[in-house]
């Protein structure tokens, strides 16, 4: 520690350095004795002092100066990357979940199996929903088909959707009184109808006669939707 010592008493920079760093403690000195008259005089010194600090060691603060942006930066950077993978993620799996739903509507269509779905977003349906059988599973397309295949004991009630999660299954929806809904709609489409009556969501239905998808929004039945409308009325409701 001396040696280094020795080293750096030799240094110019640091002799000033030191005696700069003395003129500061005689200064504050002063100060707390109220000797009003030298520290006026001291304060001119003290003012010259900082602008020769910065001179003598410009290099070293402006590398200091350089670090503390570049990790700044770093730092920011790394938080943006890490806000835009998480974003990715959410789209990706969003869009995933979607085709799935967008399948199982168009292979139930094709079989002329009767589905309910309802997608209730983050929305908690309790209280508006009856039974049901809770699974929070992740949404797949064989796993909707095989809830409402026929023979399964989940097939007879609504699937409902929320938080990106099947959330439960085989749920009694309240049914809608509207006189005006056509006479060949069915108990799914009335239940579809009475939802949307009283929560803020969308539900899609499949009839078993027909085989036509359907959707109710807002305690208004859409029938016969066109398969190339499915894709952005999902991405709208979901």
């Amino acid at each position: 520690m001396f040696q280094i010592y020795k080293l750096l008493k030799g240094n110019i920079a640091f002799n000033i350095f030191i005696g700069v760093l003395t003129l500061y403690v005689v200064w504050w000195l002063v100060k707390q004795l109220r000797m009003d008259l030298l520290a006026a005089v001291l304060d001119q010194f003290v003012s010259v002092g900082v602008i020769i600090i910065i001179i003598i060691f410009q290099p070293e603060i402006r590398r200091f100066l350089l670090f503390l942006g570049k990790n700044t930066l770093r730092q920011r950077s790394n938080f943006l990357e890490r806000i835009i993978d998480k974003n990715l993620e959410n789209s990706e799996e969003k869009g995933r979940q979607i085709r799935a739903v967008r399948s199982a509507l168009l292979r139930m269509s094709k079989k002329k199996t009767g589905a309910l779905i309802v997608l209730a977003r983050n929305l908690s349906l309790e209280g508006l929903v009856s039974s049901g059988v809770a699974l929070d599973a992740e949404i797949s397309e064989p796993l909707l088909e095989s809830i409402f295949n026929k023979q399964s004991p989940l097939h007879d009630g609504a699937v409902i959707i929320s938080e990106g999660m099947i959330k439960s299954a085989s749920c009694i929806l309240p049914v809608s009184e509207k006189s005006n809904l056509p006479k060949s709609a069915g108990l799914r489409h009335r239940a579809a109808v009475g939802i949307t009556e009283r929560a803020n969501v969308a539900a899609f239905i499949v009839s078993e006669e027909t085989g036509y998808i359907s959707i109710a929004v807002e305690g208004t039945l859409r029938r016969k939707i066109a398969e190339g409308e499915i894709k952005e009325l999902l991405s709208n409701y979901f």
